[in-house]
């Protein structure tokens, strides 16, 4: 075996295990000291040098051999660095934005969970007939024809009926509201 990094290095990119071992085994702490200094925590350098290390044979794949192993392998833990900064004030810039959204969806269930809770006493303070009329149409979305056959009744009736629940809703939100 090649004792040179430019050869362990060029042997690793054909496949040979054995020099793509001896090429982690030189530089693995080199690496890990590096990617410490460059993110300045232990974790976060010890994930980065294990990314690195996984992407190693693919990346070894386009060394030319044209630098040395070591300055290549620097460049390639810095990209490394920057990437992984990216993502995190990528993530981080998502993640406060879906704090937002996820508060505002709470504010508007919360919102909504009130309204409809105002609505069913509402609902249920309406006399029987306005309170299945209103339940026909405005609940299950059937036409004021369909709920008229339902109940036995005119679609003329359907429409007053719906009309007598607005107005009434209108006023019990307006007592409700000046008390």
């Amino acid at each position: 075996m090649a004792s040179g990094d430019n050869d362990l290095a060029l042997a690793a990119a054909r496949g040979d295990r054995a020099a793509f071992a001896a090429l982690l085994e030189r530089h693995y702490d080199r690496l890990f000291r590096l990617c410490f200094r460059l993110t300045g925590r232990r974790e976060t350098a010890e994930d980065l040098t294990q990314d690195i290390c996984l992407a190693l044979p693919a990346k070894l794949r386009h060394f030319r051999g044209e630098a040395k192993l070591t300055t290549w392998l620097y460049r390639v833990a810095v990209n490394a660095a920057h990437d992984h900064r990216r993502r995190a004030a990528t993530h981080a810039k998502s993640a406060a934005g879906w704090g937002h959204w996820e508060s505002n969806r709470r504010a508007a269930a919360e919102h909504t969970a009130e309204n409809l809770d105002w609505l069913q006493q509402a609902m249920a303070a309406l006399p029987e007939q306005l309170r299945d009329t209103a339940a026909l149409v405005l609940g299950d979305e059937l036409t004021h024809a369909e709920a008229a056959q339902v109940l036995g009744i005119s679609e003329g009736t359907v429409s007053w009926r719906l009309s007598e629940v607005r107005k009434r809703l209108r006023v019990m939100r307006q007592e409700e509201l000046s008390s």
